[in-house]
């Protein structure tokens, strides 16, 4: 990762150089020569003053290029479009493909948008209106308009005529898509176009199996579609099966990417994705649920209090208290991961077989843990009934624990929110209060017989 860093550093300073001593036609050379995923990240990188030489240097499709590729999650990307006079702009915005126009849009106010939609040409601004006016994180907020498709009455050089002219604006090649009068009815891919005679119709080689997706359908379903089928890209349609765009497999790679940081951000309570955010927006952010879980922290503490009379008749008791709770809550957590797994792959299906399976596993777990934790305490303690009280505790408490860590997020999914607020530290906690009142509990009926 260094070696990397090092190279980005080295390319900068070497394209800066370049522009500093009036070399254009080197560094145009120079930037051209590099991946496309490269230039965007030494575009992002050139100092503003090289930056403000280089957009004049370079073309609308290169410029394009560097903006399709610049990660709007990780980059503050508008202001380096705003850099450019907003004609200029709009040219580059007119030149990337549509769906990461529509992202680089969505991050501008509304009165940025207006002015660079103004600008741009009617075919391109009105596809992405269409694409801004679908939901956040839905297949048609990630799908491309630029597709390949062909009508099915046609032969296969007439086929194949369309594919080479479409080909130069597709964001993906690999798929044909078959169309009746922009009815979706099948697919195609390169190779049958290519390997096929050339007086063949386009029908008799078309697949009529079509797996496709709806524009509102949720982008973890999409993605887990793609991941199912090994596509490199997928149809979006309307209900009238109308094809209206593709998302590709990249988009889906970063979809995946953002599922990901959403699920670790609700079991840790905290937004992982912003790690370079400033002391204080991250200290903001943090508070609230710390407050939440300090509240909840309060009832735990409120009950241990509650049972001062029983502390006060065997002290020991206190040793075992941090003990059982945090090895509780580890097990609930472990069962709150694996939950939120299964209904993330949609494997939550059979409900009462998931539910029995997670309560032996609390079980073979609960009781393993109890017989060890007894082991230890009778002999440490030379107590036996005192370990024999705090293994019992333990085994209960790590099977509740394990039942709430599953039942939780199963609750929150069906109620149609996501299942990864169920955090892990609302689950640690929550196990600290159901354990403190099983072991008090448990403590209690064997009291008598391990104090004198």
């Amino acid at each position: 990762m260094a070696e990397k860093v090092d190279q980005l550093t080295e390319t900068v300073q070497l394209l800066s150089d370049l522009l500093q001593s009036g070399q254009d036609s080197e560094f145009i050379e120079s930037f051209e020569s590099l991946h496309d995923f490269e230039m965007a990240q030494v575009y992002a990188e050139l100092p503003q003053q090289f930056r403000d030489v280089a957009w004049r240097l370079l073309s609308d499709d290169i410029l394009a290029t560097v903006f399709d590729n610049i990660d709007v999650d990780d980059v503050d990307i508008v202001p380096l479009l705003q850099e450019m006079p907003p004609q200029r702009g709009a040219r580059v915005l007119d030149a990337m493909y549509t769906d990461n126009e529509a992202d680089l849009l969505q991050k501008m106010p509304a009165r940025l948008v207006a002015t660079y939609l103004s600008l741009m040409s009617k075919v391109s601004a009105e596809e992405v209106r269409q694409l801004i006016n679908y939901d956040h994180q839905t297949a048609g907020s990630l799908m491309s308009t630029e597709y390949i498709a062909v009508e099915g009455d046609l032969r296969v050089d007439e086929a194949m005529h369309l594919v080479k002219k479409q080909a130069l604006e597709a964001e993906l090649i690999s798929y044909v898509y078959v169309l009746d009068h922009q009815k979706l009815i099948g697919v195609i891919s390169l190779r049958d176009l290519l390997t096929n005679p050339d007086d063949l119709s386009v029908a008799d080689i078309t697949n009529e199996r079509i797996i496709s997706v709806k524009a509102g359908d949720d982008q973890e379903d999409v993605a887990q579609i793609v991941a199912d089928y090994n596509f490199l890209s997928i149809p979006v349609t309307d209900d009238n099966d109308r094809l209206l765009g593709v998302i590709t497999v990249d988009d889906i790679v970063d979809v995946i990417g953002e599922e990901a940081i959403e699920d670790y951000s609700g079991l840790a309570a905290v937004n992982v994705s912003q790690i370079n955010d400033s002391p204080w927006h991250s200290a903001v952010k943090r508070i609230p649920w710390l407050i939440a879980l300090l509240v909840l922290g309060m009832a735990t503490a409120t009950l241990i209090s509650s049972y001062d009379d029983l502390v006060r008749r065997a002290a020991i008791l206190a040793a075992f208290i941090s003990l059982i709770t945090g090895t509780a809550g580890n097990a609930g957590t472990q069962a709150l991961a694996l939950a939120v797994r299964r209904i993330a792959v949609g494997n939550d299906d059979s409900g009462w077989k998931n539910f029995l399976s997670e309560f032996i596993a609390g079980l073979i777990v609960g009781i393993a843990t109890g017989v060890s934790v007894f082991s230890i305490v009778a002999i440490w303690k030379q107590n036996i009934v005192l370990g024999l009280a705090v293994g019992i505790a333990m085994t209960i408490a790590i099977i509740v624990a394990n039942l709430a860590g599953y039942l939780i997020p199963v609750l929150i999914d069906k109620l149609g929110f996501d299942p990864a607020v169920a955090s892990g530290p609302f689950i640690t906690t929550l196990s600290d209060l159901t354990s403190v009142l099983i072991y008090f509990n448990v403590a209690q009926l064997f009291i008598s017989h391990f104090i004198s």
